[in-house]
C-alpha cells in the first residue's frame, strides 16, 4: 500500500491525530524515563488535555497549513485511509522560542516504522522551515538521549547536539 503525506485537516483528521499523539505521549512515557514518568505521561491524557491540544494545533495550523503534516496509509491518498504518522512543526510566528524552526513533534506509527514515513515526514518539516523567516538558520527538536533510535534516525539526517536542555520541578 502506498503512503500519501499531505496537510493535516481538522474536520477529518481530528480523531486519527489524537490517536497518534497518544501513542506519542504513552511511548515517550513508557521508553524514556521509567514507571513514574509513565504515569505522569498516561495521567494527562484525559478528554480535557486532548480538546486543548486539538485547539492549540487548529490555531497553529490557522498559521500555516503545513504545520502538520500526515502521513495517510492508502491506496489512493483518500482522506478516509489510516494515518501512519505526523510531524508538528511551530508556526513562523513561534520560531523566536528558539530563534529556530521548531520540529514540536514527530510519530510514525509502529507498524510504519522503517518504510521511509519518518524520512517523507522529516522532508515536509524541513521544506516548511525553510518557508520560514527564521532569525538563526536552523531546525531544532528535542529528543531524549536514552532514545537511540531516534538519536541515530536524526544523526543520520544531519541533526548535531545543540545546546543542551534543562529542567526543574514545579512541585517544590
Amino acid at each position: 500500500m502506498t503512503t500519501h503525506f499531505r496537510p493535516y485537516d481538522p474536520e477529518t483528521d481530528a480523531d486519527a491525530l489524537s490517536e497518534l499523539k497518544v501513542a506519542f505521549e504513552r511511548g515517550l512515557g513508557a521508553s524514556t524515563g521509567g514507571e513514574e514518568k509513565a504515569v505522569a505521561y498516561e495521567g494527562k491524557l484525559t478528554d480535557d488535555y486532548r480538546d486543548r491540544w486539538l485547539a492549540w494545533v487548529d490555531r497553529c495550523v490557522d498559521d500555516d497549513e503545513r504545520c502538520v503534516t500526515v502521513a495517510v496509509d492508502g491506496g489512493d491518498g483518500a482522506r478516509d485511509g489510516g494515518l501512519a504518522g505526523y510531524v508538528f512543526v511551530l508556526p513562523e510566528r513561534l520560531a523566536m522560542i528558539w530563534d529556530a524552526a521548531v520540529i514540536n513533534e514527530i510519530y510514525v506509527a509502529p507498524e510504519h516504522r522503517g518504510t521511509g514515513v519518518a524520512d517523507e515526514l522529516l522532508d515536509a518539516a524541513a521544506a516548511l522551515a525553510a518557508d520560514q523567516d527564521l532569525p538563526l538558520d536552523r531546525i531544532v527538536l528535542d529528543v531524549d538521549p536514552a532514545n537511540e533510535r531516534a538519536r541515530a534516525f536524526y544523526d543520520r539526517h544531519g541533526f548535531e547536539p545543540w545546546g543542551e536542555m534543562v529542567a526543574r520541578s514545579l512541585d517544590g
